[in-house]
């Protein structure tokens, strides 16, 4: 079965953590600056008191007086989030980490070690931990048991059969499909507000309408699609780390201190001379909460000039001023180098070429970023079931 083990409102959660005493009033995450000024995640007391995610910050204040804006601290979530699918590693669940707050795994392996479905996933929430207040489904389908985890009440674990696996969804909110929000107002104001009522629309109708994003949300509304779950690899504990005793802000320091922590970086042995595919640049400010960017060279490169260059710009992002400079290697590429040939066969180079574009786009969009066209049903009326689109491998 596949499983899913969800932590609503992690980001919020991991902000919280530095801050205890706002989990019990109402709180919510606050904009990131320079985009559209909407809250994030809300704590409970926030949305007993009319709150909710995606508000625009003055129609929240207005709601909500007392409402307490948290900064967001994307380094802290990431680092608390990579603790916890470390600890659901160590107790053998192949995890594939879908977003911050949720984790798929298959438990298949892992049934027969802790005697069944329902304790494999009770020993998955103890990893995680109960100060967390994770969730925890499993169906027979991705999408299921992502909802599942969803329905599921802090420290349950809900487990949904095959085959009552639409009679489980129908009920649900749309909100839980992978649609557009104007895709789901449109479905709203045609009375379209549960995921059974679009299962029960025509196949060949939804996907005129939607498009091939309708077409897939439907076929999960009606409990389709196996997904593979895809277990990640083993991350990288390589990192540099530079902290100022003052803050600073002035462009020319914080140039000097990218190319410590870079400098830092490629000196480390664990690297073992191997070339950096994807790295990401962290910062802790001044004013509480951090700032984090991630790059994909477009090259594989383990030259300081090179990597100075890239990461550079990313410094005049910073919203205020630092007291700690990180740099992680997010990615690194297997080998060490590439060993040349005197005379390389017609068509050789080009696959090379090709290869080394997949893994660039994988490490920068994930396995999903690149797929095949396989036709299956060519005599079709319908063009979203002639061909489906497949995850290509190297």
């Amino acid at each position: 079965m596949v499983a899913c083990v969800l932590i609503p409102g992690f980001e919020l959660r991991a902000a919280l953590r530095a801050r205890p005493g706002l989990a019990l009033r109402p709180a919510a995450l606050a904009p990131v600056e320079g985009e559209e000024p909407l809250i994030g995640s809300v704590t409970a007391a926030a949305e007993a008191k009319g709150v909710k995610p995606g508000t625009r910050m003055g129609e929240a204040l207005a709601t909500c007086p007392e409402l307490v804006l948290v900064e967001p601290d994307p380094a802290a979530a990431e680092q608390a989030w990579e603790e916890i699918v470390r600890r659901l590693e160590d107790c053998g669940f192949s995890v594939e980490s879908a977003d911050l707050g949720c984790a798929l795994f298959e438990t298949r392996g892992v049934e027969r070690l802790y005697g069944g479905v329902e304790a494999a996933m009770k020993r998955a929430l103890a990893a995680v931990g109960s100060a967390w207040d994770p969730r925890a489904g499993a169906a027979g389908r991705r999408f299921a048991a992502l909802a599942a985890a969803n329905v599921a009440r802090p420290g349950q674990v809900l487990i949904v059969a095959d085959e009552r696996t639409r009679e489980f969804l129908a009920p649900l909110p749309l909100a839980l499909l992978p649609l557009a929000e104007q895709r789901k107002q449109e479905l709203g104001e045609l009375g379209v507000r549960r995921v059974g009522e679009l299962a029960g629309l025509p196949g060949g109708a939804v996907a005129e309408r939607l498009g091939p994003d309708g077409r897939r949300a439907w076929s999960l509304a009606r409990g389709k699609g196996r997904s593979k779950v895809r277990g990640r690899r083993a991350a990288e504990e390589l990192a540099a780390t530079l902290e100022f005793p003052e803050a600073i802000g002035n462009e020319l320091t914080l140039r000097r201190a990218l190319a410590v922590v870079v400098d830092g970086l490629l000196a480390r042995p664990e690297r073992a001379d191997r070339f950096l595919r994807k790295v990401a640049l962290s910062a802790t400010l001044v004013g509480g909460g951090s700032w984090r960017r991630t790059l994909t060279m477009r090259d594989p490169c383990a030259e300081a000039p090179r990597l100075r260059v890239a990461l550079g710009p990313k410094l005049a992002e910073l919203p205020a001023p630092i007291t700690k400079l990180k740099l992680e290697a997010v990615e690194l590429t297997e080998s060490t180098g590439q060993q040349l040939a005197l005379v390389q066969p017609e068509g050789n180079e080009l696959r090379d070429r090709l290869r080394e574009g997949l893994r660039q786009v994988k490490a920068s969009t994930g396995d999903g970023g690149v797929c095949t066209v396989v036709e299956v049903a060519p005599w079709s009326r319908i063009p979203e079931q002639r061909a489906l689109l497949v995850a290509r491998d190297e």
